[in-house]
Order: C-alpha cells, then sequence, then structure tokens
C-alpha cells in the first residue's frame, strides 16, 4: 500500500479553465473600463478589482489546497462571489445606457462562442468583426446634416439600428463570466466532497502519522 503524502499534489491553477477564462475576464474588463466607464469613478475601480479578485483567489485557493482544504473552499467561495458581483456591474452598465442584454442564444453571442476566444485579441478580433458586419447590415453612420440639420455641426453617430462596441463587449464579458461562475460551482462542489470524505490537514495528519506507526519494525 502507498503512503498518503502528507502534502499532496497542489497548485496547477493555470491549468484550470475557470483560471483561464477568469484570466481572459480581467483582461478585457480593464480594457473596457479604461474605455467605457469614468476612469474617476468608484464603478471603474470596483468592477477592475472584482475581475483581478476572481482570478487570484482561484490561484490562492489551488495554492493553499495542499495544507489546507477549508481555505481552497473558501478563497474559491471568495473568487466566485467577486464575479458574480462583476457580472452585475456589466448588467447595470447595460440597463442604465439602454443597451441591450441578450440571451445566451443570441446570434453575436453563438458566433462568439464558437470562436473559443482565449486571448483578449481574440475578443478584440470578434468585436471588430461584428460592427463591421452590424455597419454592412444597417448602413453608414449619419451626420447631422444627413438626417436634416446642415446648420448643425455635431460628431458622426452611429445608425441606431448599428450594435455599438460596448455593447458587444459587455455581453462577451457576460458570456465568459457566466460560463467561469458555472466552472467554480462545480469546482466548490467537487471541494466541498473532497472536504466531506477526506477531512483536511489535521486528518491527513493523523493518517500519516498513523500509517508511519504501523509500519514500524
Amino acid at each position: 500500500m502507498t503512503a498518503e503524502p502528507l502534502i499532496p499534489v497542489h497548485g496547477g491553477y493555470r491549468k484550470l479553465k475557470s483560471f483561464q477564462i477568469g484570466q481572459l475576464v480581467y483582461d478585457l474588463t480593464v480594457r473596457f473600463c479604461d474605455h467605457y466607464v469614468d476612469r474617476r469613478s468608484r464603478t471603474h475601480d470596483q468592477m477592475v478589482q472584482a475581475a483581478r479578485s476572481g482570478v487570484q483567489n482561484i490561484a490562492e485557493g489551488s495554492m493553499a489546497s495542499g495544507t489546507s482544504k477549508k481555505t481552497e473552499l473558501k478563497l474559491t467561495n471568495v473568487a466566485r462571489a467577486s464575479l458574480e458581483e462583476l457580472r452585475l456591474d456589466y448588467e447595470d452598465f447595460l440597463r442604465q445606457r439602454d443597451l441591450p442584454l441578450w440571451p445566451a442564444d443570441h446570434p453575436a453571442l453563438v458566433r462568439f462562442k464558437a470562436k473559443r476566444c482565449a486571448t483578449l485579441q481574440d475578443v478584440r478580433v470578434w468585436v471588430a468583426e461584428e460592427t463591421r458586419t452590424s455597419t454592412d447590415l444597417h448602413g453608414p453612420t449619419q451626420t447631422a446634416s444627413e438626417v436634416g440639420s446642415p446648420s448643425v455641426s455635431v460628431r458622426a453617430s452611429p445608425c441606431p439600428s448599428a450594435v455599438l462596441p460596448q455593447t458587444l463587449a459587455a455581453n462577451a464579458a457576460l458570456s465568459l463570466l457566466n460560463l467561469c461562475c458555472h466552472l467554480l460551482d462545480r469546482q466548490l462542489a467537487t471541494q466541498a466532497k473532497t472536504f466531506e470524505t477526506e477531512g483536511g490537514f489535521t486528518e491527513r495528519l493523523y493518517r500519516v502519522r498513523s500509517q508511519a506507526r504501523g509500519a514500524r519494525p
């Protein structure tokens, strides 16, 4: 019978799908907030910090699992709570600006999920593609003179039917957050089951000591 190690294999968080998606959400959130949220506002800082908290706590929980399953469970739950807070912030952003919150089966989101974006650049390419497609479908942008106000000089604005980049980016972030939260829910269930059946470090220490005493001549 192989002796149980006192400190089992732990870490490896970079291979976790939840960490990979959480990191992409963090990168996307930093760029999104810099472009569409006032940098002087609390919302800007809170969204970035919530995204960072999600990533950091997944990593810290993974590293702590070697000596404390309880700490792993706690930190994974903190990550999950942080990303839930971030999800609400993105929903608020859309609602407060009368922008659409798309269902999971929205054609643009179906195309987004099919791309399986792994980097921020992948998301940026998708946003550019969807923006270009939307413009082609609904026509070019309009100026004040084109809509009957030749004496008024204003910046060009998108056609009302065109999809704004911030709408695309926010819905993409929400799609990623939905997946990441789902994965973290599964991680939490697995971690809770492991803790329930195997106990924590104290129980492992007792088993290892018992095995060592039993192996003595």
